[in-house]
């Protein structure tokens, strides 16, 4: 799940983490007002869920309060397009003001798990403020990192190391040890699947500060913190996703003309892979959950008929606790329902597939039953392409 920079930096506070005090407003009134706590100069940043929003015109500096009135009139209710946004970018809706700083230096530091080491994996750079992606394809030597044993934690000769290799010094070394493990303990603390801090900055009386936060939250641990809840920004998320987990469905929109509907995350995976072997693009990645349902199958025909690039529709079910025959059942009383008019390839496999494919082929529908894999891909590949 991911939440916002000011949502992010808050939950970083209350692990120690130094970050600026600042405050939010959805308001121009509400930033005049506020900005009273502070003194200037003052940063307003536009609150989105995603990056690059200084170059898109979302981040200010002001030095007085006319430059903040303007900068939060100007803000407020822009539609911020980030290489991250596409180009249809996002309505920006709530901003956060914040105490500026004397930056000396701007470096990087981020916490991802490493699965090829089951580890957490601590990067740090020297490039901060750049898109990490980017440097490290241009400067992959530039990028430093340490993996964290989950039985120990971050040690200190670790941060040290990291700090070292930033070419910090003096006490520098020691306000970073101190910085690092409290990341260290928010990513634990809070379930975080990934944390950035990009800017992490050194300022000019060498304090250390977590000038952005980019924090996103496992969606699977949120039973651990029903408070995280509340953290959601329904705006800022695909609304056909959102429905979707309304409907125990996984559901991730992507950039293709093929929908998949499929029962396992695995077997989804695959679908997707054998559709880009045969020179396809899946639009989607939609797991209808092993105990699929007729009920599920329409709700899935649903979503993915939402995707007006969706030129056919791949449907993979591996019966194994569930039936195939009911399945397709489903899928025909689905087309019959919706009045789907783009081509449909099914393939059934295991529990009663012979039976399913049976009523498939008798449904005088533009339903295709296939078994095999490989043919059932190339299929729905060919009709994407109106072959």
């Amino acid at each position: 799940m991911k939440i916002h920079e000011y949502q992010g930096k808050e939950l970083l506070r209350a692990f120690g983490v130094t970050v600026p005090q600042g405050f939010l407003a959805v308001t121009v009134d509400v930033t005049l007002q506020e900005a009273e706590r502070l003194s200037f100069p003052m940063v307003v940043k536009a609150q989105i869920h995603a990056g690059g929003r200084g170059k898109g015109g979302g981040v200010r500096l002001v030095k007085n309060k006319a430059e903040l009135q303007e900068a939060a009139k100007s803000i407020l209710g822009m539609q911020l397009v980030t290489h991250q946004t596409g180009p249809e970018g996002k309505k920006v809706k709530k901003i956060w003001v914040e105490q500026a700083c004397d930056i000396a230096r701007e470096l990087y530091l981020g916490v991802v798990l490493d699965r090829s080491r089951s580890r957490l994996a601590f990067m740090a750079s020297l490039e901060g403020g750049m898109e990490i992606e980017e440097v490290a394809h241009k400067n992959p030597e530039k990028i430093f990192k340490v993996w964290v044993d989950p039985a120990v934690g971050l040690q200190s000769y670790q941060a040290r190391d990291l700090a070292f290799a930033l070419a910090l010094s003096g006490n520098q070394i020691k306000n970073f040890v101190v910085f690092a493990q409290g990341i260290y303990a928010a990513y634990i603390g809070m379930d975080a699947s990934l944390m950035e801090i990009n800017p992490l900055v050194v300022t000019k009386s060498g304090d250390l500060l977590a000038l952005d936060a980019k924090v996103n939250l496992d969606d699977n641990a949120l039973f651990r913190h029903p408070e995280f809840k509340e953290l959601l920004d329904p705006e800022e998320e695909d609304p056909t996703e959102l429905e979707a987990q309304a409907h125990n469905l996984n559901y991730v929109r992507l950039n293709g003309n093929i929908g998949c509907m499929v029962n396992g995350a695995g077997l989804a995976m695959a679908t997707m892979d054998i559709i880009k072997f045969c020179g396809g693009w899946p639009a989607n990645f939609l797991d209808v959950g092993g105990g699929v349902t007729p009920e599920s199958v329409t709700e899935g025909f649903k979503i993915i008929l939402r995707d007006k690039n969706v030129k056919a529709i791949f449907v993979n079910i591996f019966g194994g606790i569930v039936k195939c025959d009911m399945v397709a059942d489903g899928i025909i009383k689905a087309a019959k329902e919706l009045g789907i008019r783009v081509p449909v390839v099914v393939r059934l496999l295991g529990n009663r597939a012979e039976e399913g494919a049976t009523l498939l082929n008798g449904s005088g529908l533009s339903l295709t039953a296939e078994n095999d894999f490989t043919k059932a891909a190339q299929k729905v590949v060919s009709l994407a392409k109106g072959k």
